[in-house]
């Protein structure tokens, strides 16, 4: 993966002071409340089945660490490696497990239409809260092929929809302009993860789309953009590094809730660290198990193959970030 710009210093001050004067003259209308969710890694066992023990030790974790969502099988969840089965024993188990404590959303995207419609109507009739759909990926798709897409999608799907964008794996872009043309067609589209690098584009989407649908949440896909999105008028993060520590990112999005800026500006701070972990390795996937492993969380490093765990230099490299996050 590219290397990872953070947000940098900078802006911490312009935000902060801009959160504050809305909370200070009342003007709370203008900032949703934050919200951080989790894409939950998916546990496997060494020969490639759903290690349901682990996995539910994982929404457990979550869960008592307080975040608002789990988001089970996006990209951190190795939703591409799953069968159509795996696919619906997972999503069963996290509703199971999660019932009534925390949001359950379950990535249903699927290559044929078909599929994802399928797959969405299962999670849902089984009590899943919405669904995410990741648009087809490996060509490139013009704007006419997304939108249709979508619309042989959404009008079957019998509950609510997040829009997954992450244009470094699909090779397109759900731009604003069919983001919006999306939602005057379908009531049911709540919410979009924008799972890009540049901050500008997210902004782009709030700010195309706010005014006439004050309700929609526009997510980033990085964890150290949040604390952006938020000052810009967006809903929160779905971030994979909250599977380490979500006590600390509940935390951040607590701090905004409240008001503590100078408390949620110390946290980007420390968000920024936290990021080095995309550096360590190419899916980063791995990396975020064995950090869990580090922390004592019941999960095996397995991950569908091709992908492998951390060598030894790695290893070592993401103990010192730990180290690293946890004395600031």
């Amino acid at each position: 993966m590219k290397k990872r710009l953070s947000l940098g210093l900078h802006f911490l001050p312009v935000a902060a002071v801009l959160i504050k004067v809305y909370i200070q003259n009342g003007m709370e209308a203008f900032m949703k409340k934050a919200l951080f969710m989790t894409p939950t890694v998916t546990a496997f066992t060494a020969d490639g089945d759903l290690d349901k023990a682990a996995n539910c030790a994982v929404f457990e974790h979550l869960i008592e660490g307080k975040m608002d969502a789990l988001v089970v099988m996006g990209s951190t969840g190795e939703f591409f490696s799953l069968t159509v089965e795996q696919k619906r024993e997972l999503s069963h188990l996290a509703v199971k497990e999660a019932r009534g404590r925390a949001e359950v959303i379950i990535g249903t995207g699927s290559m044929r239409p078909q599929d994802t419609v399928l797959l969405s109507n299962d999670a849902l009739a089984f009590g899943a809260d919405a669904v995410m759909i990741i648009s087809p990926y490996y060509f490139a798709l013009s704007d006419t092929a997304l939108e249709n897409f979508y619309d042989q999608t959404i009008p079957h799907i019998k509950g609510d929809v997040y829009l997954y964008n992450f244009p470094a794996r699909t090779t397109h872009d759900l731009s604003p302009k069919i983001v919006r043309s999306l939602l005057r067609k379908y009531k049911n589209i709540v919410g979009y993860k924008d799972t890009v690098m540049e901050t500008a584009h997210t902004r782009k989407i709030i700010q195309t789309v706010s005014a006439e649908f004050p309700d929609f949440k526009v997510l980033s896909g990085f964890d150290d953009h949040f604390f952006h999105n938020m000052a810009s008028g967006g809903a929160g993060c779905i971030g994979g590094l909250s599977n380490i520590y979500p006590v600390f990112f509940s935390g951040w999005a607590a701090a905004v809730n409240e008001g503590n800026m100078e408390k949620a500006a110390y946290m980007q701070r420390k968000a920024d660290k936290l990021c080095e972990l995309y550096d360590v390795g190419t899916p980063f996937v791995p990396v975020v198990k064995k950090a869990m492993m580090m922390k004592g969380i019941s999960i095996k490093e397995h991950s569908a193959a091709p992908l492998l765990p951390p060598n030894e230099e790695q290893e070592a490299w993401i103990s010192r970030i730990l180290s690293d996050f946890e004395k600031m």
